[in-house]
Formats: C-alpha cells, structure tokens, sequence
C-alpha cells in the first residue's frame, strides 16, 4: 500500500457554499480536529493497480461519507472518480464501501460510525472503472438472466390489482422496495467464490415476480434461477440482509425461490403418477 503525504488543501476550482462553510473547514469543522480519510485511488491510465490515499477532512457537523468525496475532490485533487445522483437515498448510485461494509455514501454519517479513520473503497465484486467509481454491467446481465421483467398472463385492457390485505401482496411487499444499489451483492461472500452467482438483488426481484400471479412467466423464471450459479449456490448467510439500506431480505426471497422450485417439482410429480395412475 503506497499513500502519498498528505497535501495542504488547494484552492477549489468550485468554491465552498459560504465564506462560513470555509472558515469551518480551515479551522477542522465547529467540532474541532480532523478524520483521517482513506480513499482508493485507481487509474487505468496510469498504473494498473491501485491503492489507498489519506487525506484529512475537516470534522463539520453531520458531514456524510458523499460530503467527505466531494470536499476531497474540491480541495485535494479534482481528478478523484465517484458516482452520485439524488444525495437522499432514492437512487442507490453513490453505495461505496465504507471501512469493509457496503454503505449509501450520502446517507451514512460519519458521526455515527463511531470511528476516527474512514477507509472508502469501490464495491465489491464489479470492475473498478476509475477510483470507487464501479461498473454495474455484471450486476445488470445477472439481473436479466434471472428475467426480472414482468411477463403479464394475459392481455388486458384494465388494471389488474392485487388486495393490499391478501396474502400474496403480504408475501411479497417486504421485498418490493430494492433500488438495486449493489449494496447485497458487494456483501455477498458466494460471489467471491463464484463470480457467475447470480447475486441477492437478481434473485430477490424474481422471487417477487414469482410470487404474482398476474405473471405468465413462473415456470421459465424459476428455471432461470434454479440453475448451477442460481439460488442453491446460496448458504443463507443473511450477509445481505444486514446491509441492505431499505432493510430488505434477499435471503428470505432466496429462500422462498428454493421453496417454489420444490413444491412445482413435487405438483409436476404427483400430476404425472396420477396420470399415470389413471385408468
């Protein structure tokens, strides 16, 4: 691991918010003092492996990891590579990993991490295209492998809705709120032992289309999912549930994929010895 000194911050090329905001940071934030900040530093361009940074950041009140790339990247070097859209936890884009768990950069406050050293690195599991900034293509490609588009039963020309009070929408509303940010599958351990594992977020929204029966597709979902690098690869370690931001439990889902792939096996069994049966 090579770390550079650390630098004096330079003038930003985009000022701070308000002469205020910048009297805090030069003077280590209204809290006093600094975090020492560790960043991954990764460029194709100029060497093919990367390493850690350090860089100190002021100790402003509720700074967030997001906050803390941006300052970085405003007043040490602008070249630093991250990725983010709404900064409110809609859009799942900014989840990096944060001192080895995967984290929404812009929701999680370093305050609350309890810690003076904050180490940020890309998400597990995806090329690293520059920095933490990662690329989501494999996440993707699993995720229409598993066919995690809605094939309707039937032509319609109504809306078809399902009861909030039925037990189908109870089964599957834990599960309805994945943003796919990545944060299950850079936590999930099968994918360092098998990088063609479909992953949490792929199965998890199958599991939930699975489980409506306005979806004609049932029997060529569960077939997808039910392969080699599918859901029997999980080990029900609930990595993923325990870092999932919208508080989701992939492995619930996963669990619930395995259960529909026995009980349609057992019902095509049982339908073909009673035909069989028949006289």
């Amino acid at each position: 691991m090579a770390n550079e000194p650390i630098r004096e911050p330079t003038r930003s090329l985009e000022a701070p918010a308000s002469a205020a905001e910048a009297r805090q940071a030069e003077s280590g934030g209204a809290a006093g003092g600094f975090w020492s900040v560790e960043v991954y530093r990764y460029d194709p361009e100029q060497s093919p492996q990367g390493h850690m940074l350090a860089y100190q950041v002021p100790r402003i009140e509720k700074i967030t990891i997001l906050d803390v790339l941006v300052y970085i990247q405003r007043h040490y070097d602008r070249s630093l590579a991250f990725r983010y859209a709404c900064r409110l936890g809609m859009c799942g884009t900014c989840t990096v990993m944060v001192n080895g768990v995967p984290r929404w950069a812009c929701r999680t406050s370093i305050e609350r991490l309890g810690v003076d050293t904050i180490r940020i690195a890309p998400l597990r599991f995806l090329p690293v295209v520059k920095d933490v900034l990662v690329d989501y293509e494999p996440f993707f490609t699993k995720y229409r492998v598993a066919q995690s588009y809605f094939v309707p039963r039937e032509e319609r020309t109504e809306v078809a809705p399902i009861s909030p009070v039925s037990r189908e929408r109870r089964a599957i509303d834990p599960n309805l709120e994945c943003i796919t940010c990545g944060a299950c599958y850079a936590s999930c351990t099968m994918l360092g032992h098998d990088a063609e594992y479909l992953g949490p977020a792929a199965l998890n929204r199958a599991y939930t289309l699975v489980r409506d029966s306005r979806d004609g597709a049932r029997h060529e979902r569960l077939t997808a999912v039910g392969g080699e690098h599918g859901c029997w690869r999980c080990h029900s370690l609930f990595n993923c549930t325990e870092v999932c931001p919208k508080h989701l439990s992939p492995t619930r889902a996963i669990q619930g994929l395995k259960r529909a792939i026995v009980l349609d096996w057992l019902r095509e069994r049982l339908g073909s010895l009673s035909r069989k049966e028949a006289p």
